[in-house]
């Protein structure tokens, strides 16, 4: 697998461009086309979190979108979310390979967490005055969280917002999960894949800790 291989997700109004081999390196657009080159302009923005989990990010991967795979998607794709398992996700996962993709997990929430902590608590609304603020969209990620962890075989109610503690304790549990060797299957019954489990982890902490930087900035 090259560092640059990317799958198309095809939904009925929405594409989603995804990194196989850098987990939260997704990007959507309204054609394949728009999808890729929307993944290749967040290069410069994913090159932080490559930093924050002390790995490198080869200059070829940003340059370029080797597209390995299609896949279809659902009525979720359109939503906007990244929904299709890719046929890489069932190969299995070495020790180091897991330990790698929990490390971007990992820095993916560290940035979430620090964009969290600088934005201010209102941000700028979308079309029509739509749009969470900062408190909203950060709940609403640990909700998700306490959701995708069922995925990975592990229960718990969703930290609340104040809770640092539970919030570290949670992700602390996923992480477990997600470093350990894997033959590709699904974790448990009718849960992810564990490629499939970080990429979807790491690329919902990422999409809104960039939606807040995009909207703490004045129109």
């Amino acid at each position: 697998m090259s560092t640059s291989d990317v799958y198309l997700e095809t939904g009925g109004r929405r594409f989603f461009a995804c990194s196989l081999e850098w987990p939260g390196w997704c990007r959507s657009g309204k054609t394949e086309d728009d999808a890729l080159e929307t993944l290749l302009a967040y290069a410069p923005r994913y090159a932080i979190v490559v930093a924050a989990a002390g790995l490198r990010f080869p200059a070829k991967a940003q340059q370029r979108a080797d597209v390995v795979e299609h896949v279809d998607g659902s009525m979720a794709t359109d939503f906007g979310v990244p929904s299709a398992v890719a046929v890489v996700d069932a190969e299995p996962l070495t020790r180091a390979g897991a330990t790698r993709l929990a490390s971007l997990v990992a820095a993916s929430w560290q940035i979430l967490d620090d964009v969290v902590a600088g934005a201010p608590a209102t941000l700028r609304k979308g079309p029509r005055g739509g749009g969470r603020d900062r408190d909203a969209i950060a709940t609403h990620v640990l909700e998700a969280e306490a959701a995708y962890a069922r995925k990975l075989g592990l229960r718990w109610k969703a930290a609340t917002l104040g809770d640092a503690a539970a919030a570290a304790e949670h992700r602390a549990a996923i992480l477990d999960v997600l470093r350990r060797p894997s033959d590709g299957s699904p974790v448990v019954e009718k849960g992810w894949p564990p490629r499939y489990a970080a990429r979807r982890i790491a690329w919902h902490a990422l999409d809104h800790a960039w939606e807040i930087e995009d909207k703490s900035e004045p129109a």
